[in-house]
């Protein structure tokens, strides 16, 4: 296993960690100001579940020409998602008290399109690292199941961690931002290496 190889599994994981440490936190927030009831975790459980899969389908449909820059496309939306976890709890709260009047509905649409932009992020994550094994191993199988494999078991830690330890001693703000330094740090690895690659190929 290469350096580059091992550093994408590595980010991969950081990735699923944050991922979870979000979804945990912006569930709380949300219940916090809309309520816990059916409807609630209806939405923003839906807005989870079909951001991650659009958000699949984007990445595939855009890995699948292998002259685009799969490993700076995967930095920016790791970057993308840091960013909007920065500031996630805010807007979150100042549209929760814009939208506290409006009917039920409405309400639900908009808690709806806040969770699923960022999803649809997430959801392109794996398409386009298994794009970037792929075109190095050529080994479609093998690339999927170890990014899955190591994404997943991010998520795992990331869920245990998030009840017993980041929210109990950090809060959700902090968590959040503790999230989003992840995602930020994560871009940079795979930044750097995706510049160094290119270089390598221009002067080759």
């Amino acid at each position: 296993m290469t350096a580059a190889s091992l550093a994408v599994f590595v980010v991969f994981f950081l990735s699923g960690f944050s991922a979870l440490v979000y979804q945990v936190v912006w569930q709380r927030s949300l219940f916090a100001i809309y309520g816990i009831n059916l409807e609630s975790v209806t939405v923003v459980v839906t807005a989870f579940m079909l951001g991650l899969g659009l958000g699949s389908l984007a990445g595939g449909a855009l890995s699948k020409d292998p002259k685009r820059p799969v490993l700076l496309m995967f930095a920016a939306v790791e970057a993308g998602i840091g960013a909007f976890g920065l500031v996630s709890l805010s807007l979150f709260h100042h549209v929760g008290m814009a939208t506290l009047r409006l009917p039920s509905l409405v309400t639900a649409l908009v808690t709806f399109v806040l969770v699923l932009a960022p999803t649809l992020l997430m959801g392109s994550t794996l398409p386009l690292l298994t794009a970037h094994l792929v075109r190095r191993s050529g080994n479609v199988g093998k690339s999927v199941g170890v990014l899955y494999f190591v994404n997943t078991l991010g998520s795992a830690l990331a869920s245990i961690a998030a009840v017993l330890w980041l929210l109990p001693r950090l809060g959700q703000a902090r968590s959040v931002v503790a999230a989003a330094i992840v995602n930020l740090v994560a871009a940079s690895i795979v930044g750097g290496f995706a510049l160094v690659e290119r270089r390598r190929e221009h002067r080759a």
